[in-house]
């Protein structure tokens, strides 16, 4: 979402201790691939739904682009499907009806796109069968949702804000001075909201919801009634007072089986500061730590991996991030240091779709709402999410600009890797610590590049093993994806 932009300059800029700097090679290096320290099973890629889906959501192409593999023609160019496989849904918080003569307090600058309209409508009557709920609205992103479960997409449901009349002030934007919220008697309103969402996506959308968050940066101060979206300010102490509700709307409605994920701070520094402010109790009711990579660069992933992980034993997801950088560069090395020191086992990025073109992977107009160009982002993210794939295990490289995964049933090991230097490099992967490396026909690698210059994506074949090593040439400011088979570790 658009403030996080300014997030690493307000933090102090890269804020990697010097145990974590490994940075990215500008020089010729080796880098051995480590079996034997891995990171769990990887469960996938997503994307939020929210404004893009609120534009686009009957787009069969868009749906194939993000939510499969396959080859799809837009704009006469045939792109690579991504092979998205989560969808995060945005359960919105506006409606225009009147209620005792009330009704939503706008602010003025928030577009007409990034307005979400809610289910529950009218406060009078809590009964999901009643005229209070609206079950017709926010139409387009429900088709986006339906159509990603249909390729085969995992699904979590969260809300940016409550309800406009569950808000001290009725704007789903925040509070005049970035507080508190939530009133306090609506507590267990917002959660039971988002309850039965998850039953009425279950019972007759054909969506099974695996997790529900009620908050989304809700530590941040940012979320003012004159913001550009939804957005609401709660602070630990509020988290930990509406959890408990969120956990027994569910169970009441016999969600026994839907996890709650929480809090989807905006900073791995933030996320570590809510998990800490939980007591035991509250804590088991989260069972995925969601956090937010808009740090950056910045930020002790490597911590909050070790409160979460090692210590709790919760799931982490990176469950949102995003960044200007069109060339996708930024992306891809920030991507690399999570899977170097916060080893989430899911990544999701904001929108991949975007007014602000360097937001987006594939970009669309503001004004009239129609989709326009492909950035190089796009491709990068192509790189990531065509080639590691939900199942795999994360691999240890020991360097924060390569990543590797192993699939140990089909005997492939897939290795991206990032140089955003202006300085060509040639990079040697060890296999050594592997008990066979075959790759294909004569020793083949296949790789995949992306550079600014020339490819997107591209595939070539002119890459073989030496022994148990494979040597590459990375041209400046590039991403390159290996496909080694015949690895048995």
């Amino acid at each position: 979402m658009i403030r996080r932009r300014t997030l690493l300059a307000a933090t102090g800029g890269t804020l990697l201790g010097s145990a974590l700097a490994t940075g990215t090679a500008h020089a010729d290096a080796t880098i051995a691939v480590d079996p034997s320290a891995s990171y769990g099973a990887w469960e996938g890629w997503g994307t939020s739904l929210a404004w893009w889906a609120n534009v686009f959501g009957a787009r069969e192409d868009f749906a194939d682009l993000f939510f499969t593999t396959k080859s799809v023609t837009y704009d006469g160019t045939a792109l690579p499907g991504l092979g998205l496989n989560i969808a995060r849904y945005n359960l919105g918080a506006c409606s225009w009806n009147s209620v005792g003569g009330e009704t939503m307090v706008e602010s003025p600058n928030i577009p007409a796109f990034k307005q979400i309209e809610g289910f529950w409508q009218d406060w009078n009557n809590e009964d999901p069968a009643s005229s209070a709920w609206d079950w017709t609205a926010d139409a387009n992103q429900r088709a986006m949702l339906s159509k990603a479960v249909q390729r085969g997409a995992v699904t979590e449901l969260f809300a940016n804000s409550p309800m406009w009349w569950m808000c001290s002030n009725h704007n789903p934007s925040g509070a005049a001075n970035g507080g508190n919220n939530l009133q306090t008697w609506n507590y267990r309103q917002h959660a039971s909201h988002l309850a039965a969402v998850a039953l009425r996506a279950r019972t007759h959308w054909g969506v099974n919801f695996a997790t529900v968050d009620p908050f989304n940066e809700p530590a941040a101060s940012w979320w003012t009634a004159t913001g550009t979206q939804e957005g609401c300010h709660m602070d630990p102490a509020v988290q930990a007072a509406v959890l408990p509700y969120m956990r027994s709307e569910l169970d009441k409605r016999g969600l026994t089986g839907v996890r709650i994920s929480a809090s989807d701070e905006t900073s791995y520094d933030a996320a570590r500061s809510t998990w800490a402010s939980f007591g035991a109790s509250t804590r088991a009711l989260v069972s995925q730590v969601n956090v937010h990579g808009y740090q950056g660069s910045g930020g002790r992933r490597d911590l909050l991996y070790t409160d979460v992980v090692t210590s709790s034993g919760k799931k982490l997801w990176n469950s949102e991030t995003g960044d200007g950088d069109g060339t996708g560069l930024t992306m891809a090395s920030n991507l690399c240091y999570d899977f170097r020191w916060l080893h989430p086992t899911a990544w999701c990025y904001w929108q991949v779709m975007d007014p602000t073109a360097g937001w987006a992977m594939i970009a669309y107009d503001a004004g009239s709402l129609q989709p326009t160009s492909i950035q190089p982002k796009y491709y990068v993210m192509a790189q990531f999410s065509r080639h590691i794939r939900p199942g795999m295990t994360i691999l240890d490289t020991g360097v924060s600009y390569a990543v590797a995964a192993l699939d140990r049933t089909a005997k492939r090991l897939v290795i991206v890797a990032v140089n955003t230097s202006t300085s060509a490099q040639t990079l040697t992967f060890d296999l050594s610590r592997f008990t066979t490396v075959t790759g294909g026909t004569g020793g083949l690698v296949p790789r995949w590049n992306t550079a600014p210059a020339a490819d997107r994506y591209r595939a070539h074949t002119d890459t073989r093993l030496n022994g148990k090593t494979v040597s590459v040439r990375f041209e400046p400011r590039s991403v390159q994806t290996l496909q080694v088979d015949g690895v048995t570790a």
